[in-house]
């Protein structure tokens, strides 16, 4: 099957075995827009905004859900595709109150694209103004369900992404809403806040608590770095406003992390601007602190190291290496008590 074809927008085209259309499209040049689709994971078919047109077919197919077939005629941008999309985009808008000025996903907002891309103002139907109201009682996440359009990514992402298994679709018909466990505020459930769900929301339905009003989307710049709380070597993207950070994301299709972050890697960030942060080494004398330049501070350090290694022998001094640091300063510093103190006494705070 490796030399299948089907025909794309009038074109003949290779796909893959076990491809579905919206991928080979992709494989192909071919963009197909999409708000609930998340690339690795099993297709929902949830937002209807991937359809398009199979020829042969009753009615319009979802591209994220439609496996290709040899010799299979799709359409991706005829007149009833475009119809389509715009109608569920309609849709979609009167399901709530998406007043793009006043929100935090302005201008990264992908059903605002798609009302732009289609020319929608959310007039067609009538507005749902019967939503649930704003969740924003824990330190990280704010869920406002007047802005979710239940594509379901968040529960993809929690499900089977960071498989954390917190949330999951909840009620039916209009009463119908993302929930956690017992229908909880997230501080009262299973999640550990790890913000997957804030990475893929497509609206602003959950977004971070600690940059809102700090910067819109396109006031910021983003830096790419490695997260310094681990080992690991996570990628995130430093959202940066002012010379100051104001978010955290993570770097998709880059390793190890893939655009998964944890805790501390996606809310940890502003300890940096905390006024107790130390910012110049300290000396006690007298039972009081004292600012010291570093030279003096090492210095003292090694002095009180030789003076305890000499007295007691090089065992009688142990270090503890830190979580935060990246793995090479990890094993200088154990190379240092190995082949300089002359000890193994040396260990890493991530077994404690």
């Amino acid at each position: 099957m490796s030399g299948a074809t089907f025909v794309l927008n009038g074109r003949s085209v290779p796909f893959k075995l076990g491809q579905f259309i919206l991928d080979a499209a992709r494989d192909n040049g071919i963009q197909i827009p999409t708000l609930c689709y998340l690339k690795g994971l099993s297709p929902s078919g949830a937002c209807r905004i991937c359809l398009v047109e199979v020829k042969g077919a009753r009615s319009l197919m979802a591209a994220c859900s439609t496996p290709v077939a040899p010799e299979m005629d799709v359409a991706t941008d005829s007149p009833r595709v475009h119809e389509a999309r715009r109608l569920n985009t309609e849709l979609l808008l009167s399901a709530g109150r998406h007043d793009c000025l006043l929100c935090e996903a302005n201008g990264d907002c992908g059903l605002q694209e798609l009302a732009y891309r289609y020319k929608v103002d959310g007039s067609f139907f009538p507005r749902n103004e019967d939503v649930y109201p704003v969740e924003d009682i824990n330190p990280f996440i704010v869920r406002d369900f007047s802005r979710c359009i239940l594509c379901g990514r968040c529960v993809q992402a929690c499900n089977q992404l960071v498989v954390n298994r917190a949330i999951s679709h909840g009620y039916r018909g209009k009463d119908s809403k993302i929930v956690t466990g017992g229908d909880n505020p997230y501080h009262q459930s299973d999640c550990v806040f790890c913000g997957q769900c804030v990475e893929v929301c497509p609206t602003g339905a959950l977004t971070e608590k600690k940059m809102r009003g700090l910067g819109r989307p396109w006031e910021t710049k983003r830096i790419r770095t490695t997260c310094p709380y681990c080992g690991v070597g996570c990628q995130m993207w430093l959202h940066v406003k002012d010379d100051r950070i104001v978010k955290v994301t993570a770097v998709e299709g880059a390793a190890p992390n893939d655009g998964r972050l944890c805790v501390k890697g996606r809310f940890g960030y502003d300890f940096i601007y905390s006024e107790e942060r130390l910012k110049t080494p300290l000396i006690r004398e007298n039972g009081q602190f004292r600012e010291a330049s570093w030279d003096e501070a090492l210095n003292l350090v090694a002095s009180k190291f030789t003076e305890v290694i000499e007295k007691h022998g090089p065992d009688a001094i142990a270090g503890v290496s830190c979580a935060r640091s990246i793995n090479e300063d990890s094993y200088q510093m154990q190379k240092l008590f190995r082949a300089v103190f002359k000890t193994n006494n040396i260990d890493h705070c991530a077994r404690t």
